[in-house]
């Protein structure tokens, strides 16, 4: 049995290199829209944390997923993300059709606002 990972690097290490680099580009796109998240591990993946868990992303058989954690927050971009594979909070993309840069800035602003909400009830 393998270790199992502790950071994110070591998580992206044991991923197939098309889907590392598709995670690797979405990690830096989230750094740079939340760059006071803290990175972690949630349930053994990839997160984010800013006043409460951000988002998360990790990569499955065929495909890779980006959880935004908040069905409220896909259905203000229901219209952009039409062509990927959603279910509650989550968006599955493959590396060769990745989330565009934009779109992702925005869901995890949205994220981020919606937890300084949260928490300031």
């Amino acid at each position: 049995m393998a270790e199992k990972p502790t950071t994110i690097d070591e998580y992206l290490a044991g991923v197939g290199e098309e889907k590392r680099a598709a995670l690797q580009q979405l990690r830096e796109q989230i750094r740079a829209a939340a760059p006071d998240a803290e990175e972690c591990l949630s349930y053994q993946i990839p997160a984010f944390r800013q006043n409460g868990m951000l988002v998360s992303f990790g990569a499955a058989a065929r495909h890779c997923a980006f959880y935004v954690m908040s069905s409220t927050a896909l259905e203000a971009y229901q219209d952009e993300i039409k062509g990927y594979d959603t279910s509650k909070g989550t968006i599955r993309f493959t590396p060769d059709k990745p989330l565009p840069a934009d779109l992702v800035r925005r869901l995890v602003e949205t994220r981020i606002a919606e937890n300084s909400r949260l928490r300031k009830g």
